[in-house]
């Protein structure tokens, strides 16, 4: 019996067990704080592709995301983070209209959201971005305690 080269390259060990026999954690949906509402998000893209006069080949395409993936999700599957950003990045959509919280709205911490204009920022390299966050940071801490 031929062993395909995955198989060959899997290193033996125990078998990860069971959904079954898994010890439970706690429930998936019971403490979260928020869920993705993933219907409304693939309606969203489907209203972008239409006025756009695009098929779902061509949204795969333009996206980076695979035909596989989008086949998933309108199956009801969420994508992955990368997916999701991909396709976000592509329709000019934002994630907080998916979003539906469980508890009050807190309202949004400014600093969280300065720091992530750094983030985007293409003039700036990683480093430089993550060396304007520690000063942000420091000034803001510093700030926020003389109050």
């Amino acid at each position: 019996m031929a062993r395909s080269a995955l198989a060959t390259r899997l290193r033996p060990g125990p078998a990860a067990p069971s959904r079954a026999t898994r010890t439970p954690s706690r429930s998936r949906t019971a403490d979260k704080l928020a869920d993705f509402d993933n219907e409304a998000f693939v309606s969203a893209l489907n209203s972008t592709r239409v006025a756009r006069g695009l098929n779902w080949k061509d949204v795969a395409h333009e996206s980076g995301v695979s035909a596989s993936t989008l086949t998933r999700m309108a199956q009801g599957k969420r994508p992955d983070v990368d997916g999701l950003a991909a396709l976000l990045a592509w329709s000019g959509l934002t994630s907080a209209p998916f979003v539906r919280s469980r508890s009050p709205s807190e309202p949004e911490e400014p600093l969280a959201k300065v720091l992530t204009y750094f983030r985007r920022d293409p003039r700036l390299s990683k480093e430089s971005a993550a060396m304007m966050e520690d000063l942000v940071k420091a000034a803001y801490e510093r700030l926020v305690k003389e109050r």
